[in-house]
């Protein structure tokens, strides 16, 4: 698939050497994730709201309660920026100045519009429930019209569209490389729990495998 274009607002000006306009990895880091920070200006205000997201190609689709500011907001077309952030590392230098993070991270600009045709909307739903646990909504019962009413959709064209990548060791100044400090980098990276049922569960109901082999990444 081919990059996306630079533009003013995605061509990263500090470390450009860690930016990256990769379809691919912006994809794989963004279907890694669960949390996108939305942020946009209401009434004159800046404001950044977590939420969760899913992704169909090459759209990212963000829904809720139609009581939403943040959907209420966006839907009249204001300027939004939504980023995902990955944490894989905690980089632990010689120094002080010199500590910082391996991470994984997309920045996409843009302006949301509302989904309004049903399959679409359905289509999004789907999405949502694959991203935070594939296999999910076969199992369950589906929306009903009434609550697909109360839910708002919303659609964010990937075009400006950013990553940004730290790997590797920690970067000291040559003086320091002799001091007797441990350095190097902790991995991090997040690992499931064994299923917890709900207290009224029915006894003879057992997780799924999904749930008891659950991974991410």
């Amino acid at each position: 698939m081919p990059p996306y274009n630079k533009t003013d607002r995605s061509t990263l000006k500090r470390l450009p050497a860690r930016g990256f306009y990769d379809r691919d990895l912006v994809h794989k880091i963004l279907d890694e994730g669960f949390i996108c920070h939305v942020g946009f200006v209401a009434d004159g205000k800046p404001v950044v709201i977590p939420t969760g997201y899913g992704r169909i190609g090459d759209k990212l689709y963000i829904h809720g309660s139609q009581a939403s500011r943040m959907l209420r907001t966006l839907k009249t077309g204001v300027a939004a920026c939504v980023t995902v952030t990955l944490v894989d590392g905690l980089v632990l230098a010689r120094s002080a100045f010199h500590h910082s993070i391996n991470y994984r991270s997309v920045v996409i600009f843009g302006n949301a519009t509302l989904v309004e045709d049903p399959e679409e909307k359905s289509a999004a739903l789907l999405a949502f429930s694959e991203h935070v646990i594939e296999g999910r909504w076969k199992d369950v019962r589906e929306p009903t019209e009434q609550e697909l009413k109360a839910t708002t959709v919303l659609m964010l064209l990937l075009e400006e569209v950013s990553a940004k990548v730290r790997t590797g060791p920690p970067i000291d100044d040559e003086e320091d490389y002799d001091l007797p400090v441990w350095a190097g980098v902790v991995p991090l990276r997040i690992v499931a729990g064994a299923p917890i049922n709900d207290p009224r569960l029915s006894p003879e109901i057992v997780p799924p495998e999904y749930a008891l082999n659950y991974k991410r990444g």
